[in-house]
């Protein structure tokens, strides 16, 4: 259970490098993201073949693929449209909400009662978020898509939670990437025409090319199908509870990258606490639970 939570928090501490990369890479959103798929669904196929993994799956497992990579294309836009449109800060504190989302949909799916518990620790989590990012009024359209984007992670962690019972993780990978690659084309149209007065940037410039190998390969390939592989054994609130830790490990890592000009502010350090000890409460939690029922279950026999 540790290693596994350990392996977890790895990978959120990747995930939280996007935020760095994503000021690295001089291409606009939406072209991030629809190289960052591409390029990730070129490499999982090259490391299957490698591999020897057969990559052929029924039909209706492959429409369930698909779509929910389809979650996670429209997740990532929406996440960066938010910044975009908003602040950085905003959109932080929408994203907040995906470990409340998570602990509202996750029972309904697998038919279970919703816990209290996952509930508040929820609740907790928006309340270190805000106190960091000291939330600004006036962004609506910000803050809306920032929670829509939430509600995505949620609806496709509590999928892959259920799709990693049965699949490998490295199948599942693949086939969502190229689900995500796929819809973030076919938006290309539309943002084109609607969302911006220069067109498509198709030709990424310097040094995008490595740091969109960075971002597609450790980022996406690695991280991801990491995630989904822990997701066999721990909930998908605990995975979104922990993926709160994500934009706390990105501003660290951006001051230890960038220096003074990323200092943090004595809010940053309470709301960190607050997190963090939300973070680490669950898994106490759900070891007294266990424990509980460990000691029942001896009792009854």
């Amino acid at each position: 259970m540790v290693k596994d939570y350990l392996w977890l928090h790895l990978v959120v501490l990747i995930w939280g490098f996007t935020a760095i990369l994503g000021l690295l890479i001089s291409l606009p959103a939406v072209e991030i993201v629809f190289y960052r798929t591409l390029l990730a669904s070129l490499g999982l196929f090259l490391l299957l073949k490698f591999r020897r993994r057969p990559l052929k799956v029924n039909g209706n497992a492959l429409l369930k693929f698909l779509l929910t990579g389809g979650l996670i294309g429209a997740h990532w836009i929406l996440f960066f449209w938010a910044a975009q449109v908003s602040t950085a800060s905003v959109c932080l504190a929408g994203m907040a909400t995906c470990s409340l989302w998570t602990a509202l949909i996750e029972p309904m799916v697998n038919r279970q009662p919703v816990k209290l518990y996952e509930v508040m620790l929820g609740l907790v989590v928006i309340i270190g978020l805000i106190v960091i990012f000291k939330f600004e009024s006036g962004y609506s359209l910000g803050i809306f898509l920032a929670v829509t984007s939430a509600l995505l992670c949620a609806c496709f962690t509590v999928i892959n939670g259920r799709l990693t019972k049965s699949h490998s993780p490295f199948i599942i990978t693949f086939y969502e990437m190229v689900g995500a690659f796929l819809l973030t084309a076919g938006f290309i149209p539309f943002y084109a025409y609607w969302f911006t007065t220069e067109g498509f940037s198709w030709v990424p410039q310097g040094m995008d090319w490595f740091w969109l190998l960075v971002l597609s390969q450790v980022c996406t390939v690695i991280a991801f199908t990491l995630s989904v592989k822990l997701m066999k054994r721990i909930s998908a609130f605990a995975v979104n509870l922990t993926v709160n830790m994500e934009p706390v490990y990105g501003i660290l890592l951006a001051f230890i990258i960038f220096g003074e000009k990323e200092k943090m502010t004595p809010e940053f350090y309470l709301g960190t606490l607050i997190i963090l000890a939300s973070v680490c409460i669950y898994p106490i939690i759900r070891f007294v639970q266990k424990r509980r029922v460990a000691r029942t279950i001896r009792k009854i026999h």
